[in-house]
């Protein structure tokens, strides 16, 4: 995005000299006219051509010439180019002074298209000068509105184009979207220049990078270079290689990535050398502006000289000699100033590129991070599904019913060693920011009893006793985040029976007084009468990896369920309280806020499990785990569900073309084919059937790809046989085209 700022899309224009002033005196009205015209389309030139300081000289005659005509029109593009001369070499305060004069004139003119191209002045000012992108995008609507009104439609493309590019750099990709969606309006296209399409292309190229629709992306990418080679645009097309790069690598093309990234770096090498030369004009311009200044001055002051010679030689002698000491004196501050800024503009340079460099490197690093603990979480879900499914399938064995204690014990170690995982991988995903905000409505006691009822084996291995409290004041239903409530509930309450035995574990919820009109704001208490901690504990047990230790206690866990506990509630704006005595207990305590349900919301219709509506249903289950394939087969074939196997995605392609099938179970990564191919494949032929993917890596890492391949929902293995069936009943009762994206399951 380097380049795009200095793409703007206003027309300047410049001005005539001194020298012109007393033959204007002499001219009729319009001869004045004729003269600002030309003057206007002189200093265009010059600052075309990058003469900054020419086109700054005429700007200031221009100026004059519009003060004699008194027209608002003239006086606000006189101040208007000198507005942008002046950021041309960098003097911000006069540029925006000048802004303002012409904004100034502009309400006085009245003209939607004047008071539009004055807003556009301001927002692109704020953009490039002082960086404030909310206030730029302020200045970026009202101009598109005043432009809008004088259907201009040339003007209104320059808008859209520059709101554009700044809604990207502020990061507002929806936004963006909205500028960009206005700009590729086909009432447009015959007003925008063929170079215009070059730089569009690659705006919508950055938005679907940042979106992760790099297949897009590679498209509007590959359209901008073809425009930019045939119209020999170095800038646009350097722009352009830099997204295709990106997308190329979010498809896992890393050989053409690599390629396309090295002619990006020719080419910007390229446009290194074109901004370099911009900006040496810029400051050897600023220099010639300088000497011009002084020229005048100094004129005005031989003038005066002039005047004062026949009154008192002498006295003129006096007055120039201390003018050239002045003078002298004034140009060693300068250049002293001058000397000391090149100074710190190299020192900041080196900086720049120090911070530049380490900035890599932490990208590498989060990066080769956050690929760890992918490849940890899918090589350790993988074969805990297949103990924890063959587990609960023995369980259901009558016939093993001697051997239920260990079955049980068995599938508990194997569910310990899943929340290991899961707590773990939370840790990365809140330190990655990546935490999921999505509220829903639920039932408060049914959810509380869900939680308890999680921890029975648990509780009958300490011996312990599990109360409710809720109190009457809170609704039976509320709306909010319901899964980040159940992760903290899931951790205090498993710490609270791990370090209590033959105790007491008391769940408590008090309405607290109501902070916001329609919002409850609960607390949440969990008290145990465990091991306690100790004083000077209290403050570190809140750090990753770190556990109390207390005598005659064996119990060993992880570290991290505070920690997680304590990040997810400063993510919702809450704080943990701690009250413990070491052999007296702990209770924990914490408030969070939940929004009002209305009736209507109340009566909406739940969705029943009904197992019996799998019976006689013919499911492909594509999976190239035997264990996995093992589980999944008899968990369905309990439900009299008909299960064929496909080894691989090759398998499941042939197999989805030979026999009609109800839904698909499709696992992601197999050989030959992958989930991803056959999915893309099958849609080519069957765009009806529900395809549902199992994976076992961070569903935040695929989500996107798998929906954009044309799978209906997600199932996260290991599962839970409930929410398996139920997702999988969903999906058959639901029409594919109707559908809305579904929540993965865990």
């Amino acid at each position: 995005m380097k380049n795009f700022l200095a793409v703007f899309l206003i027309f300047f224009s410049v001005q005539l000299g001194y020298s012109q002033q007393d033959s204007l005196k002499k001219t009729s009205n319009s001869k004045l006219i004729e003269l600002i015209e030309k003057t206007i389309d002189s200093s265009t030139s010059y600052y075309d051509e990058g003469i900054y300081a020419k086109s700054l000289i005429l700007n200031i005659e221009l100026l004059d010439l519009a003060k004699q005509t008194k027209d608002p029109s003239y006086l606000n593009k006189a101040y208007r180019f000198l507005a942008y001369d002046f950021m041309a070499i960098n003097d911000t305060l006069l540029a925006k002074k000048n802004f303002e004069n012409a904004k100034k004139y502009a309400e006085i003119l009245n003209d939607d298209l004047t008071i539009g191209l004055s807003f556009m002045d301001l927002a692109n000012y704020h953009s490039v000068t002082d960086l404030d992108y909310d206030k730029a995008i302020q200045y970026h609507d009202l101009s598109i509105y005043s432009i809008e009104k004088s259907k201009d439609s040339t003007e209104l493309i320059k808008a859209y184009y520059n709101a554009a590019i700044t809604a990207l750099y502020e990061e507002e990709f929806e936004k963006s979207k909205d500028y960009l969606d206005a700009l590729s309006a086909h009432s447009f296209a015959k007003y925008k220049p063929e170079l215009f399409f070059a730089s569009e292309k690659c705006l919508w190229a950055l938005y679907y990078n940042e979106n992760k629709q790099f297949l897009k992306a590679e498209t509007y990418s590959r359209e901008s270079i073809k425009v930019a080679n045939s119209l020999e645009l170095i800038g646009e097309k350097a722009d352009a290689l830099e997204q295709l790069a990106i997308s190329l690598n979010g498809q896992k093309k890393y050989k053409e990535a690599y390629e396309t990234s090295l002619e990006f770096k020719d080419f910007s090498d390229e446009t290194k050398i074109l901004i370099q030369d911009a900006q040496s004009k810029a400051a050897l311009a600023k220099l010639k502006i300088d000497e011009y200044r002084h020229e005048i001055e100094y004129q005005k002051e031989k003038t005066n000289f002039q005047v004062q010679i026949a009154e008192n030689k002498n006295f003129i002698n006096n007055i120039l000699i201390i003018v050239c000491l002045s003078g002298l004196l004034f140009f060693i501050v300068l250049l002293a100033a001058y000397l000391k800024r090149k100074d710190l503009n190299l020192a900041l340079l080196k900086k720049n590129e120090g911070y530049l460099k380490e900035k890599e490197k932490s990208e590498l690093l989060a990066k080769a991070k956050s690929n760890f603990f992918s490849t940890v979480s899918h090589e350790l879900r993988t074969p805990l599904y297949g103990v924890i499914g063959l587990s609960t399938i023995l369980l259901d064995d009558p016939k093993l019913k001697s051997h239920e204690q260990d079955l049980k014990s068995l599938k508990f170690s194997a569910d310990y060693l899943l929340a290991l995982i899961n707590d773990v991988l939370q840790i990365n995903k809140i330190d990655s920011k990546n935490l999921d905000n999505d509220e829903s409505l639920f039932n408060v006691r049914d959810f509380i009893q869900s939680i308890t009822a999680t921890f029975e084996y648990m509780r009958l291995q300490n011996k312990n006793k599990i109360i409710v409290e809720i109190g009457p004041e809170i609704p039976h239903y509320l709306k909010g985040n319901v899964i980040r409530l159940s992760q903290i509930l899931m951790n205090l309450v498993g710490n609270a029976l791990k370090f209590t035995e033959n105790g007491i574990i008391t769940i408590s919820l008090f309405l607290e007084e109501e902070k916001i009109t329609k919002n409850y704001s609960i607390l949440f208490s969990i008290a145990d009468t465990g091991i306690g901690i100790p004083k000077e504990k209290q403050e570190i047990i809140f750090d990753e990896f770190t556990q109390v230790e207390p005598l005659n206690y064996t119990y060993q866990g992880t570290g991290l369920g505070l920690p997680i506990v304590k990040k997810l509630l400063h993510a919702s704006n809450s704080k943990i309280i701690l009250e413990s005595d070491l052999g007296k207990g702990t209770t924990i305590k914490f408030s969070l806020s939940f929004q009002e349900v209305t009736e209507e919301i109340k009566k909406e219709p739940t969705t029943l499990l009904n197992k019996t509506l799998l019976k006689g249903k013919q499911i492909l289950i594509a999976e190239d785990n035997r264990i996995n394939q093992i589980v999944t087969k008899k968990i369905l074939e309990k439900k009299g569900v008909i299960c064929t196997i496909a080894e691989n995605g090759k398998e499941a392609l042939a197999l989805s073309k030979q026999q009609s099938y109800d839904l698909i179970l499709m696992d992601l990564n197999m050989p030959l084919m992958d989930g991803y191919q056959a999915t893309i494949a099958i849609r080519k032929f069957n765009t009806e059937i529900p395809i549902i993917a199992l994976t076992a890596v961070e569903i935040e890492e695929v989500r996107n790809e798998i929906y954009i391949t044309g799978m209906d929902d997600i199932i996260v293995k290991p599962y839970d046989d409930n929410k398996f069936t139920r997702i999988i009943l969903e999906n058959l009762s639901k029409n594919r085209n109707s559908k809305s994206n579904q929540k993965a399951i865990h």
